[in-house]
């Protein structure tokens, strides 16, 4: 294993490194969510939980298109897209109660 980070262009490398930073922020946004739902006592999405997916994804996102990964690329571009939505939601409801 050790011998295909040594193989590995510093482009390769690069991308590599943001896409476990991608796939590191994307996955912590069930836990901030277990911890938030926790300490509301009931299962609750924080905001934060967007903007980690929105950051996660467009990490995976530009990992994606570096492998030239068609699959990725799509499932991420939609989540992405539905990740933005909802904090349209969310920010539109807020705006509307005040």
């Amino acid at each position: 294993m050790f011998n295909y980070f040594l193989n590995l262009t510093l482009y390769e490398l690069i991308f590599l490194i943001i896409g476990f930073l991608g796939q590191g922020l994307f996955a912590s946004r069930f836990i901030v969510q277990w911890i938030y739902s926790e300490k509301e006592g009931k299962s609750t999405i924080p905001v934060v939980f967007w903007y980690l997916s929105i950051m996660g994804g467009i990490g995976l996102l530009i990992y994606a298109i570096s492998r030239k990964d068609p699959v990725i690329i799509l499932g991420q571009s939609f989540g992405i897209f539905i990740y933005l939505r909802n904090l349209i939601l969310i920010y539109r409801n807020t705006d509307e109660k005040n």
